[in-house]
């Protein structure tokens, strides 16, 4: 089956709370009168967004900070839900996004691939099955069973990023790619991810490295402010963008 992703004018807010209370005093007082201290708004992350993107696209997106490019993802990833519009994704999502949420500090590494593989759509008997190549390839052998609050930094990652790139995904998400652990574990982390981005039907990726994107891309779309701004060949799109930002 062909992986496919449609947006049909996704729109996406939040709400502002805006609490104009100067005291303790004054937010205590508030549940005993009729007086309005806070006001709200909203704010569009996203806005009308209408996206298609085909099966053996690897699809970069670029912007500036805070111009939507991870709500965008996290629409593709159903971590958030549009407020307008709808969505329509055909293949199994494999996101490498916040790599290790979801982990329990009190627990075992081997406790925490089942929690965490659980929390990215691994069934039981599917983890059973690649608990020993998870472990293998994190290098975490002789500490596999320690609770991950004694964890370094460098092995929190490791075991992190190897429960989450166990399994060759139909549609992969990226947001930057993945740079902890030691130079050796990073050489081979990179090549697990150049792996699975030839293997996926899909690949969508966000990044502020340029030539990267040219290298890893067939076509890439500039968000500002919430909205597509151009869609088209890599080289093309990312010129205009620089451009603009000088």
């Amino acid at each position: 089956m062909n992986s496919g992703i449609t947006l049909e004018k996704v729109g996406l807010q939040f709400t502002l709370y805006n609490n104009k209370s100067s005291s303790v005093k004054e937010l205590f007082a508030d549940l005993f009168t009729n007086s309005v201290r806070n006001k709200t708004e909203t704010f569009a992350a996203l806005s009308n967004i209408n996206l298609k993107i085909n099966h053996g696209d690897r699809l970069g997106i670029i912007g500036h900070n805070g111009a939507g490019k991870s709500s965008l993802l996290k629409i593709l990833c159903k971590i958030y839900t549009p407020t307008t519009g709808s969505i329509s994704i055909h293949g199994k999502v494999a996101p490498l996004l916040e790599i290790g949420a979801g982990f329990n500090p009190e627990l075992s590494g081997r406790e925490n691939i089942y929690l965490n593989g659980t929390i990215l759509g691994y069934s039981f008997k599917k983890l059973k099955e690649i608990e020993s190549e998870i472990i293998e390839f994190s290098e975490l052998e002789k500490f596999i069973d320690m609770p991950v609050k004694y964890y370094s930094t460098g092995m929190y990652m490791k075991l992190a990023f190897s429960i989450a790139t166990a399994t060759k995904p139909d549609i992969l998400i990226l947001d930057e790619l993945f740079a902890g652990g030691d130079a050796d574990f990073i050489k081979k982390a990179q090549a697990r991810m150049k792996g699975l981005i030839e293997d996926s039907n899909i690949m969508v990726f966000v990044s502020h490295q340029m030539e990267l994107l040219e290298e890893l891309c067939n076509r890439v779309i500039w968000v500002d402010h919430g909205k597509i701004i151009a869609d088209g060949k890599p080289d093309e799109i990312i010129n205009q963008y620089l451009k603009n930002e000088s």
